[in-house]
């Protein structure tokens, strides 16, 4: 009776083993990027204090302390963009293509037991050219998300990080980035589908800059649906998997963050407006490392996780601020009574 038991209790844990390797984790969840923090003078929130970095260091010297104050982007809702492909890329199609911040109605439904009433989503709006050829748009944050970029609060107009968060590279962890992914299972998207025959794709990249795109399924649905990619090249067995060691410290700690999102038209497919609602993005996959506490902050000391992401921080931030700034003076120049696009 104890040999049936060992035994039975052996087969539950090889049977087991896939429910024991994989975690999950949100990759974004667009609810929490609300526009919540004003900047400057302002009084109205049009950024996300949550995810703020400061571009005002690249302006120049010819701007006041005021108006460098209110140089900060994040990644708010209203701040995403979406780029047409390049055939489809007319100012009229451009023009009316964007994000916005999207709130559902007090009496939605409940989804997969999520109560979805009065949330903040993200909503698009896309504008495919009615000629009959194939088509894409990416949706795109308005900077290139880092994998690591300490924790900081905005006071008095100044990013500054509390001394418990440096080194720690943790900010943007869940809002875009999640650390230790080894093998990648599933990833999934909650979206708001009004039977459009468009495709649905997200780009995700690793540490080494590879990205890769899923294509998820078609959004010819009503209401709320979650479209799940599954890895086909996934090993569920351990007994059939590559067994290595890595060194713990500066590649202990591998990730995946988000890219963007595609939303594909087929040529077969009518053109012109495409409108749809993006929840949240989830990842399913194998730990890198088993996580143990660590008896000394390695990154604290030597922060060659950070310095291997600066030029590449530095260089986005440069690009961003330059294109904000350009837009800051070209606002300035525009028609206070132009109103197009809001």
């Amino acid at each position: 009776m104890k040999r049936l038991f060992i035994s039975l209790f052996v087969v539950g844990l090889l049977l087991g083993a896939t429910a024991l390797f994989a975690d999950e984790s949100v990759l974004i969840d667009f609810t929490k990027l609300g526009a919540d923090q004003a900047l400057g003078t302002s009084k109205t929130p049009t950024e996300n204090g949550a995810t703020l970095i400061d571009y005002s260091a690249v302006a120049g010297a010819s701007f006041t302390a005021e108006e460098k104050a209110a140089m900060k982007s994040s990644l708010a809702l209203g701040n995403w963009q979406v780029q047409l492909a390049s055939s489809a890329r007319s100012i009229a199609n451009q023009s009316v293509t964007m994000t916005k911040e999207a709130t559902t109605s007090a009496s939605a439904k409940q989804f997969n037991g999520q109560d979805m009433a009065s949330k903040k989503i993200l909503g698009v709006r896309i504008h495919f050219p009615t000629e009959p050829y194939n088509s894409w748009a990416e949706i795109l944050p308005p900077f290139d998300i880092p994998a690591y970029s300490d924790k900081d609060t905005l006071q008095n107009g100044s990013l500054v990080v509390a001394d418990a968060d440096k080194g720690k590279g943790e900010k943007f962890n869940g809002y875009g980035v999640v650390k230790n992914v080894g093998v990648l299972k599933s990833l999934s998207v909650t979206v708001y589908g009004a039977n459009f025959p468009n495709g649905l794709g997200v780009v995700v990249a690793d540490q080494d800059g590879n990205e890769q795109t899923m294509f998820m399924d078609y959004l010819q649905f009503d209401g709320w649906r979650t479209l799940t990619w599954n890895n086909p090249n996934y090993i569920s067995d351990v007994r059939n998997r590559e067994l290595r060691k890595f060194p713990l410290y500066p590649k202990g700690e591998p990730y995946l963050k988000l890219v963007g999102i595609v939303v594909y038209r087929d040529a077969a497919q009518e053109g012109g407006d495409f409108v749809t609602y993006i929840h949240d993005i989830k990842i399913t996959y194998d730990k890198a490392i088993i996580e143990t506490t660590r008896d000394i902050n390695d990154e604290a000391i030597w922060g060659i996780l950070q310095q291997r992401n600066e030029a590449r921080r530095l260089a986005e931030l440069k690009r961003l601020g330059n294109i904000q700034v350009l837009r800051f003076l070209e606002q300035q120049k525009m028609d206070a009574t132009n109103t197009a696009g809001q």
